[in-house]
């Protein structure tokens, strides 16, 4: 799947960052992590390792985690770290300032040639490359975590990325297995984020208004709608719903679809009704638990992930 030689930089090592390296390496490549933090790379290798023997028991690695793991290596420096590389992952802060800083830095030390990208969840490329010489060559690759389990990658470029670059990227993220998506221009959150504030607003004010528990409304999504968006989306979705397809639906449910959307105003988190999901989830899951129902929740992904490879199609 890898080119000859080919060398990805991964900046930062926390969750996203581990996630970036493991993807990266998977696919044959060879990677480079740093942090700013001193011992945090070299400790992000044991946590690495540690996801990919969780990868092979699930069936969704082919190759031993040690082979994988000894493809990645940790760098003492920034510069160290994007010698030679084709591609910079960045997982910095996810403040303005500070990546800024990092992609200034970035643009200096790396050639013309190299692509770099940031995993930001929402700040647009625009706000922070808008001063670099080498503006051209950057762009947003937010990916969804954990990236990988979940490979939708959003590339989203500012007004000024060179849309080759767009499609170098594109190429790379697929030869690696991830699945990117193109925007067309930037917007506020990017596409999967302003989805997901829709539907999370949504049932928010569910809790608020009293029609429904948290529990039964996670009920709705984990036992119904995400059925069929584990493998179909929206629009698919309603496609198949009507028999004359997405016009059909439309004549047939419009009106009350688009009479439920004039009721959803914009929601602006309350306190009250914040702290009453928090306290009812905190009942059903004790913080302390976090980690722990997150490495289920890691684990139900690879049966999903090796279930969808099963049945691709």
């Amino acid at each position: 799947m890898s080119q000859a030689g080919e060398r990805i930089a991964v900046v930062g090592a926390g969750l996203i960052g581990r996630a970036w390296a493991m993807v990266f390496a998977r696919a044959g490549l060879t990677v480079s992590l740093w942090d700013k933090m001193p011992g945090v790379a070299e400790a992000a290798m044991g946590r690495i390792a540690e996801s990919l023997a969780d990868l092979q028991a699930a069936g969704l690695v082919r190759e031993a985690p040690e082979v994988i793991a000894a493809r990645i290596t940790p760098a003492a420096t920034l510069a160290d770290c994007v010698a030679g590389a084709t591609h910079v992952q960045e997982n910095g802060p996810e403040r303005l300032e500070p990546k800024r800083d990092l992609f200034a830095e970035l643009d200096r030390l790396c050639p013309p040639g190299v692509v770099l990208a940031s995993s930001t969840s929402g700040i647009p490329a625009s706000d922070f490359t808008g001063n670099l010489a080498g503006r051209g060559r950057c762009l947003v690759a937010h990916p969804v975590n954990p990236p990988y389990l979940v490979p939708l990658v959003e590339l989203v470029g500012a007004p000024w990325t060179d849309p080759a670059v767009v499609e170098r990227t594109r190429a790379l993220m697929r030869r690696v297995g991830q699945v990117p998506v193109t925007a067309l221009k930037e917007t506020r959150g990017f596409v999967l984020n302003r989805l997901q504030a829709a539907l999370v607003a949504e049932a928010f004010r569910l809790v608020r208004d009293g029609v429904m528990s948290v529990e039964d409304v996670d009920a709705c999504v984990k036992d119904g709608l995400g059925l069929r968006w584990s493998f179909m989306g929206p629009f698919e979705t309603i496609d198949l719903n009507a028999p004359g397809g997405v016009a059909d639906y439309a004549e047939r449910f419009g009106p009350l679809m688009g009479g439920i959307t004039e009721e959803q105003a914009p929601y602006d988190y309350d306190a009250p009704t914040v702290g009453r999901v928090a306290a009812e989830r905190r009942a059903a899951l004790p913080l302390e638990r976090i980690e722990e129902r997150s490495a289920w929740r890691d684990r139900r992904l690879m049966a999903l992930v090796a279930h969808k490879r099963g049945q691709a199609g």
